[in-house]
């Protein structure tokens, strides 16, 4: 029993190595950019090995990203308790879990077809090495520049269908790329102090507060412009082009009150909105996709 509780608790640290919240974010939107690049079912092969291959990659980048930050996330109130700091694992370790993690990951996307594979080679080296060694700690730039790993799972998906990247997966990458300062900098705001004692250039560190939080609000309106597109362009239909007007009023108005009535509590609002915003976005297209068919 005890040996069983020991693997299990062991088992558990490996797991939040690879950031599974974030990870659970990434994989989605991924497999709604596989559902969207074709008109019926995704093949279940695909769906499988691209589910499981975008989420273990993903999982061994942030498992990276805990190892090279290992000793900043030390010294954070919101990191502190990852295992590498709190000495549950070791370097040894976390590197050998990405590996195994990365290598089963990018296995099983080759046999879907090389161009996702090598697509999420490059989204790993883009998170784990360009944004984790060069970008975050280098630049008060780093979540703009480095936001682009992050908005390729929809890319990644897309690929995984048709072997092929047309502007209506780059489209969805866009949304997630300009997404991704508003919704970091509200974190960073009401954790500034922190990151400035471990010496990120964070954008609140290097140029403040008020310039932050008027680039949230700047950021999330043009944000609304680019969800708009979609149905610009005839991709979607009334049922996305709704649901994408109520939600942009609500982030709006997060953003708004960041730039002007600022509190942590309502950058926290805001930060905590924003995940749930892409999360229901992603579903409204995902929803409208097969809606649009039906309805004639």
């Amino acid at each position: 029993m005890i040996a069983t509780q020991t693997v299990s608790y062991r088992l558990g640290q490996y797991l939040q190595l690879t950031k599974p919240r974030v990870v659970s974010l990434i994989v989605f939107c991924a497999v709604i950019g596989m559902f969207l690049a074709t008109p019926g079912m995704v093949p279940m092969k695909v769906l499988v090995l691209g589910t499981l291959g975008i989420g273990l990659v993903a999982g061994a980048a942030a498992a990276v990203n805990c190892l090279i930050e290992q000793k900043v996330d030390a010294m954070m109130a919101r990191t502190k308790g990852r295992p590498l700091p709190q000495g549950e694992v070791n370097s040894l370790e976390t590197l050998m879990v990405s590996g195994l993690l990365g290598g089963i990951g990018l296995s099983m996307l080759y046999q879907i077809n090389a161009l996702t594979m090598w697509l999420t080679l490059a989204t790993f080296v883009g998170y784990a090495i360009i944004y984790t060694v060069f970008l975050k700690p280098n630049t008060s730039q780093n979540i703009v520049i480095g936001g682009a790993s992050g908005a390729m799972p929809p890319v990644l998906g897309w690929a995984a269908v048709t072997n092929s990247t047309p502007p209506e997966a780059w489209l969805l990458f866009l949304i997630i790329f300009v997404w991704t300062p508003p919704h970091f900098w509200s974190l960073a705001l009401y954790r500034a102090k922190e990151y400035a004692a471990a010496g990120f250039p964070m954008l609140p560190v290097t140029h403040g507060a008020e310039y932050t939080r008027r680039h949230v609000f700047l950021y999330t309106v043009g944000l609304t412009f680019i969800t708009l597109v979609p149905d610009f362009i005839g991709m979607t239909g009334w049922f996305y082009l709704v649901s994408a007007i109520i939600l942009n009023a609500i982030f709006l108005k997060h953003a708004w009150r960041v730039w002007r009535r600022y509190s942590d509590q309502v950058a926290q609002k805001a930060f905590r909105w924003s995940i749930a915003y892409l999360s229901f976005l992603f579903a409204a297209l995902l929803v409208d996709h097969y809606l649009q068919p039906l309805l004639g």
